[in-house]
């Protein structure tokens, strides 16, 4: 004899059905439109039919409404504009955004292998390009408001092109289509300062070297010393 197993444990989110609708229309040339409404029961059979009410109607909009927003609201600002956004894609499927961050402490993770510590420690200014699945940084010489002139820097971290793309190896991205320009920054700063730096992808990005430089900083309220910047013959209009 066969065993029936419940395997809708198993399953992810359920969705049950609430209600429907049925719209009639009327046949010629001159047509006419009706819709009625339908509850479902515990089985999800139909029942208690009726004409579609104004308030049934308005939730049914004010649903489709939020959606809409959710698939229009990707990189909005959640109010005025944070001063640090220098430019910003809207595209849902291309946009990108380029920000810039003072020099400020941090958490840092390093793997075994490199010896260094994990910790608190500064960070030069940086200047952030994003998309929804790539990020490229670079350094600043310094916290002012960068323009089209300003000459970028190599960013002295670990796991980093000489292009300044990261290389964000197992991290899980997960940038929503309704992310605000806020979430949107957030959580790229928050992916890269919270993987673990593994190892070099490009030599000399710094004057000094870069394992003795963070072993150094890690740990101490030492200022990032920003005379190991080296620059990489770009200026922000190179990434516009």
């Amino acid at each position: 004899m066969n065993t029936v197993n419940d395997i809708t444990k198993d399953f992810g989110t359920l969705y049950y059905p609430k209600s429907a609708l049925v719209f009639y229309e009327t046949k010629g040339t001159d047509t006419a439109m009706y819709v009625e409404h339908f509850d479902m029961d515990s089985n999800g059979t139909p029942i208690n039919a009726h004409p579609l009410t104004v308030k049934e109607a308005n939730v049914l909009a004010k649903a489709l409404q939020t959606d809409e927003e959710k698939n229009t609201a990707f990189l909005k600002s959640k109010g005025i504009l944070p001063t640090n956004i220098l430019h910003i894609n809207p595209n849902a499927e291309k946009g990108i955004v380029l920000w810039y961050t003072k020099a400020q402490q941090r958490q840092l993770y390093f793997v075994d292998s490199l010896g260094i510590s994990n910790g608190m420690a500064q960070v030069p200014p940086m200047l952030w390009l994003a998309s929804k699945s790539s990020l490229t940084v670079f350094a600043l010489a310094s916290d002012r408001r960068p323009t089209e002139k300003t000459p970028l820097h190599y960013a002295p971290f670990f796991n980093i092109y000489e292009k300044g793309n990261v290389c964000m190896g197992t991290v899980s991205i997960d940038i929503k289509n309704s992310a605000s320009v806020e979430e949107f920054t957030q959580a790229w700063e928050h992916y890269f300062f919270n993987s673990y730096f593994s190892h070099s992808l490009c030599e000399n990005l710094t004057k000094k070297n870069i394992v003795n430089l963070w072993k150094d900083l890690i740990n101490t309220d030492k200022p990032f010393p920003k005379e190991v910047l080296k620059k990489n013959n770009k200026t922000l209009k190179n990434l516009l």
